[in-house]
């Protein structure tokens, strides 16, 4: 992971509190106000014992008193307003900084996911950012406060007495460097904290969505094995830093126990030989004391941030991460397009050492269904990765209508094209609303003929809340068929021109399959169609057959076509189907 300087990374931070300026200077002046307030009471403890018990002068000791509750009246106003003040612009922070991630993260590469595991993502967005609260509002509360409260003690002691200011400050060097020592190994350890609360929430992330698996395997055990595991871990780390805290404060606290010791050994000799005066003796102690709690509160609050900070360059690494597959600066609007692709001479790899497509050419004419067929791993995806740009080409060139689709903005391209993956996506929400997502300004009545020419609207209105009724968490309350015809009713809503069907009917039974299927054909009426092939149904009936070995076109032509031809397409039919009529529906 990038590490990023921690000061910069702070003043990085401190960016997003420019919106909020105004209400920051206001909350700023209260917590001035506020730790202001401590460094009048020793003044007034001071006066009651040099005026008030030595000249019994009841007078000034009412003053005093109505003084220090009129002090603390102000301290309460002020304390509520830093605090409220200060909530708000942490908490406005934390969306905005969230929202940018969130915006950024939908700019990325599908690499940029395909790389990582989702719920480290999640926890970038959830406790990273959270720990950024700590960072920015929480502690700058605290350093702006001890900070008065600081300066103050310090300009206080130095009016009572300079001579024994300049002996206290003798610690100074000594707490400088035990906090730089400290610092440096917080942020480490706080780096730990946070990779190790990802590696918890990524695994929390698969279980969940993977519970049907493990509990068809019986693995429970195994995966709370694996959970206290990465709990101990996150455990260990937490203690890490705890222990590097916990050490922290001893130092500091000795540090000023000795400054402490010394004002009270040379003030208590300065009192006896009449330089100074037993209230101010007693006014300087406090100050002192005022003086040790801000420097090991800010000693604290230097740890706070390192830790933070870990959590900062976590979300700072993945802001400034760059897509693979940007928009050009002068892109165009593509116009809408009939629907002619041509891939020429395209090659593409994931990675450099293992290619999936090599001198790829391959012609799709306008409404013409195409079929890509082949071995496990023999690129046939990646021609469907490629034809809206979820990944660009290494070498080559794909044109849509003569346009190479690096020259078009996202959303004119994207916009005429239309996925049906095998493993459906719904959202948590209602049909209705997963519908619409094909076309967000659909009325109600378009929806409900899509729903139909999708063979979706008589299950749906046989559902309690008919489009109203919400498919749970990926879809999980209908079934595969039902789902998929769903998303065949989205993609119909959408009325692209080009389709994208990536082994749609694959998990399905028979029967669902058959009425799936029906939809489908409806839905490639007048399309250009790029089908990744697994049934016969769908190969027979398509206007070209694709075969692709090794990323690279072997065979094409009709289905009668390449039997004839007795090569890779007819060995895979050979295979499939030797124990099977030909009318048989299956794999290929």
């Amino acid at each position: 992971m990038k590490k990023y300087d921690s000061w910069q990374g702070y003043k990085r931070l401190l960016r997003f509190i420019l919106p909020y300026k105004k209400r920051l200077v206001i909350a700023i002046i209260c917590m001035a106000f506020s730790g202001a307030s401590n460094v009048v009471v020793p003044w007034l403890i001071k006066d009651v014992i040099d005026k008030v018990l030595a000249n019994k002068d009841v007078f000034t000791l009412n003053l005093i008193v109505i003084a220090i509750l009129a002090l603390f009246l102000a301290r309460g106003f002020f304390y509520f307003g830093q605090r409220y003040l200060m909530s708000y612009v942490g908490q406005k922070i934390v969306n905005d900084i969230r929202e940018s991630l969130y915006r950024h993260l939908q700019t990325l590469s599908l690499s940029y996911f395909d790389k990582r595991k989702t719920g480290n993502i999640m926890s970038n967005l959830t406790n990273d950012v959270m720990a950024l609260q700590t960072a920015i509002a929480g502690n700058l509360i605290s350093f702006v406060q001890e900070a008065v409260i600081l300066v103050g003690s310090l300009a206080s002691m130095l009016v009572l007495y300079w001579k024994l200011t300049l002996l206290t400050l003798v610690i100074v060097p000594l707490v400088v460097f035990t906090i730089n020592f400290f610092g440096g190994r917080l942020r480490l350890a706080g780096h730990e904290v946070q990779g190790k609360m990802a590696d918890i929430t990524a695994l929390l992330e698969e279980a969940i969505s993977g519970i049907r698996i493990i509990r068809s395997f019986n693995r429970e055990d195994f995966e709370i094995k694996r959970f206290l595991v990465q709990n101990d871990n996150n455990f260990w780390a937490l203690m890490t830093t705890t222990k590097l805290t916990a050490l922290l404060t001893p130092f500091i606290q000795f540090f000023a126990a000795i400054a402490v010791t010394g004002i009270i050994w040379y003030g208590g000799m300065s009192v006896i030989n009449g330089d100074m005066t037993a209230g101010a003796l007693i006014a300087f102690l406090i100050y002192a004391i005022n003086l040790a709690n801000p420097v090991r509160r800010i000693s604290e609050i230097y740890a706070d941030i390192q830790k933070s900070l870990a959590a900062a360059d976590r979300v700072f690494e993945t802001l400034d991460t760059e897509p693979d597959v940007k928009e050009k600066e002068n892109a165009v609007e593509l116009p809408p397009v009939k629907g002619f692709i041509q891939f020429h001479d395209v090659s593409f790899a994931y990675d450099k050492e293992h290619p999936a497509l090599t001198d790829f050419n391959l012609s799709v004419k306008p409404g013409e269904v195409v079929a890509l067929v082949g071995p496990s791993g023999a690129g046939k995806s990646t021609v469907a990765n490629l034809l809206p740009r979820f990944y660009d080409v290494t070498g080559g060139s794909l044109t849509i209508d003569g346009v190479d689709v690096r020259d078009v903005t996202f959303s004119s391209l994207r916009q005429q094209i239309g996925l049906v993956p095998q493993e459906t996506m719904l959202f948590n929400t209602t049909i209705k609303d997963n519908i619409l997502y094909g076309r967000l300004d659909a009325t109600d009545e378009e929806i409900i003929a899509a729903a139909k020419a999708a063979n979706a609207h008589d299950f749906i209105m046989d559902m309690p809340r008919g489009y109203d009724e919400t498919v749970g968490d990926r879809g999980c309350s209908l079934s595969g068929g039902q789902r998929q015809r769903i998303a065949i009713a989205r993609a119909i809503l959408k009325n692209p021109r080009i389709l994208i069907l990536d082994e749609a009917t694959s998990a399905l039974d028979t029967e669902s399959e058959k009425i799936v299927q029906a939809a489908l054909d409806r839905l490639m009426e007048g399309r250009t169609a790029v089908v990744i092939a697994h049934r016969l149904s769908t190969v027979r009936d398509a206007d070209n057959i694709v075969v692709i070995d090794h990323g690279r076109i072997v065979e094409e032509g009709t289905h009668e076509e390449l039997l004839n031809k007795k090569g890779l397409y007819a060995n895979l039919y050979a295979v499939q189907f030797k124990d099977h009529s030909e009318g048989l529906d299956n794999e290929i």
